[in-house]
């Protein structure tokens, strides 16, 4: 077995070798604190014939799933091949593809193959000035390969040759991956929300920096974000709270003109404009917030840092659900306490559906990573205290209401 002492930071194993009157060193050299293995054959030909070599490097994986993936209201991390180069900077690849043999194999100034499940990743990253060949099929055991080729090399006769590429094995920590290869950190896939996830990670990594806690990192990242965005939700509370508040006078409107919709729809667009009420003044500004929402769901999801990071207490893994479901449990009382504050619906089915959400929503997060039912606990709790002070507000306004006292 080989070990890195204490005292160095590089080790270089060389394993020797020799067919047909070819010397071959194939050498590995390991950096303390990285996922990223040179891998070199050096050839010594030592026959009156020049001979040809070719550096290949494959990644091959089963069909089976991935135990690490995170599976949530339909959202699951990628599970399979992916390749970049010059004019396609990032191409995701199915393994049913692959099995179909619907890959077409393609030349590469540079470029990565990587094999992808969750939190980790396997890529050959080749010298990025040579023409390689990538490629993929399966192997005799029905496996996944991923594969890249690179130039044949010609050793001439007592002549001497070197073949190289780089081996990423490992966790998809963003840093290391930018080293090895251009591109090959968008394997930490945000989805297409990626231009708002990326600096969302950039800032939870800074507030980690300061505190060094994951767990209070996405507490402090979601109170972040709620201030951003408080100007948006502030109007979409305003909007509800006035609603709720006029409640029983819109109920009067509908009970008189029930039996003609035109009639009543003309009476509510006056109700609308005496009042200053935009229906949708609730729900456009927190369709605006959503991208922001789901960009934090793909960033927490994604993030290997989450793995086996501590909070406190009973949460001693944030990419993992709460064994207790505590935190679900929060999550579905904090919806169930906004619900209160809204108004009710008029539409007695959607009334129900109201209701039942969130039971439903607590059953979904009992699998969710502890990490992102903090975010949705801490975030629900913030728009709680913002919506009761507003909705009391509102309530204690003379002014709100004052277009139906004078009708």
């Amino acid at each position: 077995s080989y070990r890195l002492t204490d005292d160095d930071n590089r080790l270089v194993v060389d394993l020797h070798g020799e067919a047909d009157g070819v010397e071959v060193i194939k050498r590995f050299s390991f950096e303390r604190g990285s996922y990223a293995v040179e891998v070199a054959y050096h050839l010594a030909n030592t026959t009156e014939e020049p001979v040809s070599a070719r550096f290949i490097g494959q990644l091959a994986r089963d069909n089976s799933p991935d135990p690490s993936s995170g599976v949530a209201l339909g959202m699951s991390s990628f599970l399979g091949a992916a390749y970049s180069s010059p004019e396609e900077r990032y191409q995701k690849v199915d393994f049913d593809d692959i099995q179909a043999g619907r890959f077409t194999n393609r030349d590469s100034q540079g470029g990565w193959v990587a094999i992808i499940q969750h939190y980790f990743v396997s890529a050959w990253a080749p010298p990025q000035n040579q023409q390689n060949l990538q490629y993929a099929t399966t192997d005799s055991r029905n496996r996944n390969v991923v594969a890249f080729a690179g130039p044949v090399t010609t050793v001439a006769a007592d002549g001497e040759a070197r073949l190289g590429a780089t081996l990423y094995v490992g966790p998809k920590v963003q840093s290391q991956l930018e080293e090895v290869a251009e591109n090959l950190r968008l394997t930490v896939d945000f989805g297409w929300l990626w231009f708002l996830a990326n600096p969302l990670f950039w800032l939870l990594d800074q507030i980690h920096g300061l505190i060094g806690n994951w767990g209070w990192s996405i507490v402090l990242l979601t109170i972040v974000v709620k201030l951003v965005l408080w100007p948006l939700s502030a109007k979409a509370y305003k909007s509800m709270a006035r609603m709720r508040k006029l409640g029983p006078e819109m109920q009067r409107l509908k009970e008189q003109y029930g039996d003609d919709r035109q009639k009543m729809s003309q009476e509510m667009m006056k109700f609308y404009q005496k009042e200053k009420i935009n229906p949708l003044g609730g729900c456009l500004p927190i369709l605006v917030q959503m991208p922001v929402f789901i960009a934090l769901y793909w960033m927490l999801l994604e993030s290997v840092e989450l793995r086996h990071a501590p909070f406190m207490f009973w949460i001693q893994d944030l990419s993992m659900k709460d064994p207790y479901f505590i935190l679900p449990i929060l999550m579905g009382a904090s919806m169930f306490v906004q619900q209160m504050l809204n108004p009710t619906p008029p539409d007695p089915m959607q009334a129900k559906i109201m209701k039942m959400l969130p039971i439903l929503f607590t059953f979904f997060f009992l699998w969710f990573p502890a990490g992102l039912v903090i975010y949705w606990v801490v975030n629900n709790i913030i728009s709680i205290a913002q919506q009761y002070v507003i909705t009391r507000k509102i309530e204690n306004d003379p002014n709100v209401g004052k277009g139906m006292r004078t009708k």
